[in-house]
């Protein structure tokens, strides 16, 4: 039954994503392809990876990763910055036009939210969210996270 509750939950985030992205491509709002869009998503997820931070966590070779960040830079949703500490490296981060396209996404996650907040007490929240940190820490170490900074990010 577990299992059955967490596919149905994550089944329905990306249903409504991909609903979204794809509304965005009917009406020719959409740049990005479906790998790029991909790319995306793991760029937002590691904060702000150097290009073989981010072949890592896609197995691409360096290459076909800078390829891949070469064509988001063209088009306008990752900006390189020159790392300060390593002039070599260079840290990605997604641009206003990504952050629009993203929203997307964040909207509906902060509309589920809301909805537990209003559905749930304060310690049934708080227990989901102890829950979630366990799943999220312990049982997915594969897929480490940077921890969230409240740093401003390059436009």
């Amino acid at each position: 039954m577990l299992d059955q509750a967490f596919e149905q939950v994550y089944t329905k985030f990306k249903l409504h994503f991909y609903k979204q992205v794809f509304n965005k491509f009917a009406t020719r709002e959409a740049t990005l392809t479906t790998v790029e869009s991909f790319c995306m998503e793991v760029i937002m997820a590691l904060g702000s990876p150097t290009i073989a931070e981010f072949s890592n966590m896609m197995n691409l070779s360096t290459p076909n990763a800078a390829y891949k960040i070469n064509n988001l830079v063209k088009k306008g949703y990752v900006k390189k910055v020159q790392s300060e500490t390593d002039k070599r490296e260079y840290h990605l981060y997604p641009t206003r036009k990504y952050i629009d396209y993203y929203s997307i996404s964040y909207a509906y996650l902060q509309k589920v939210v809301d909805r537990a907040k209003q559905r749930f007490t304060m310690e049934e929240l708080q227990s989901l969210e102890r829950m979630l940190r366990i799943v999220s820490d312990e049982l997915m170490p594969e897929i480490p996270l940077p921890a969230r900074s409240t740093e401003a990010k390059p436009e």
